[in-house]
């Protein structure tokens, strides 16, 4: 292991590397990332950053020191756990934050114990450092081969959603899940044609069956589970939700 001049901790990574190549130094299953200094919090802290909605992103890429690690490489729940790890020796484990209970609509702070987060139980004995992987559309009874998002994949997807946006500014319409199933689907039916999968996802991909890949893809990806048992103060009843994993989750209330 290198030497630094600051801390770092070795974290496990949910896909236990069987995503990347045995060339990759992540296929050993885990990654090296250091405790945030000043510099992180310089990254934080920036207007710009925050402005282009990348602050997330760059805190991330600073924090991962494995020699040999590409970040772009990474896989998003693969980063997701880094993040996490990275706010919990950051800042601690307690992460408050208001939330509006489903019941009553009332907002309601709660604390989060994030070292209770898990990965999320999958069956991965078909996980590949392919990346490829087969879904029968159940409507449409084509063949899909897709593949799982990267880091760089996320940051592509984000700049063309966002151009896509000004193109069509004013109409309201978020291409969100066209643009990433056109990322991830590489090939239908036996055509890996660009040009076809692109008008395929836009205009043929029928929504139940859009609905059924997707399903299946967050079901199968190797993932943090990002949920937390939430009590209503009101009614007393309890409800996994999502934790709120935005820009706020690094600037804890003191």
């Amino acid at each position: 292991m290198a030497k630094y001049d600051f801390p770092t901790e070795v974290i496990d990574l949910p896909s236990k590397g069987k995503l990347y190549p045995e060339s990759n130094p992540l296929s050993k299953g885990t990654v090296e990332i250091k405790y945030m200094t000043a510099k992180e919090e310089d990254i934080l802290a920036s207007q710009n950053l925050i402005k282009k909605g990348v602050v997330l992103d760059k805190l991330f890429e600073s924090v991962v020191v494995d020699e040999g690690v590409n970040v772009g490489d990474i896989f998003i729940g693969d980063k997701n756990a880094i993040l996490l790890a990275t706010r919990i020796l950051g800042y601690g484990k307690d992460y408050q934050v208001e939330i509006t209970d489903p019941s009553s609509g009332e907002k309601q702070k709660v604390n989060i114990d994030l070292s209770k987060v898990q990965v999320k139980e999958i069956s991965d004995d078909s996980l590949n450092s392919e990346n490829r992987y087969e879904f029968d559309l159940p409507l449409g009874k084509k063949k899909i081969i897709f593949r799982l998002l990267t880091h760089k994949d996320e940051i592509d997807i984000n700049a063309e959603i966002q151009a896509l946006n000004r193109l069509t500014k004013g109409d309201n319409v978020s291409q969100d899940v066209t643009t990433r199933l056109r990322y991830m689907i590489q090939d239908v039916g036996g055509n890996e044609d660009r040009a076809y999968i692109n008008n395929f996802v836009k205009n043929s991909l029928l929504a139940r069956d859009s609905r059924a890949l997707r399903k299946y893809i967050q079901e199968f990806t190797p993932d943090l589970d990002l949920t937390f048992n939430f009590t209503s103060d009101v009614t007393g009843e309890q409800e996994a939700l999502d934790i709120p994993f935005g820009i706020g989750f690094f600037y804890p209330s003191e």
